[in-house]
């Protein structure tokens, strides 16, 4: 049977990502968590986040479920390749964005069961409050 990312699990890498950021300090986030077939499973906008944090968020999220891999890594491959990266993000209605701030989450055996993605902060700010919910929840990321 294939593991499915629960609800619960997706609250607690939310809960664990907005008190990453708050211990750093880091300006106000959105964190989103979909499941492995892009479809939303929790989201947080912070008191202060701008209204666009949301579907950056998310974008970055769904993206990085979409391509079975890090925001940061796509980010990469677009530099490399940016016509391809910008067709993808048309033919998608806009919901993918190759930044930085989004990861993978893997189950034990390492299926991707979701993603989670943030904004409001840096790329690197983003994608370090993902992985530090995405491992207090017990799951692993790239």
């Amino acid at each position: 049977m294939a593991s499915v990312l629960t609800l619960a699990q997706a609250n607690r890498i939310i809960a664990a990502a907005l008190e990453a950021a708050r211990v750093k300090n880091y300006k106000a986030m959105a964190v989103v968590v979909v499941d492995a077939a892009g479809h939303l499973k929790a989201v947080q906008r912070e008191d202060g986040a701008s209204m666009s944090r949301v579907d950056i968020a998310t974008g970055k999220a769904w993206g990085c479920v979409s391509m079975g891999a890090s925001s940061r890594a796509l980010w990469q491959r677009a530099q490399d390749n940016p016509v391809f990266f910008q067709s993808l993000a048309v033919t998608h209605g806009g919901k993918f964005i190759p930044q930085t701030g989004a990861v993978p989450i893997r189950d034990a055996d390492g299926t991707i069961v979701g993603a989670v993605g943030a904004s409001g902060g840096t790329g690197d700010e983003d994608e370090a409050i993902c992985i530090a919910g995405v491992v207090a929840a017990g799951l692993r990321h790239e």
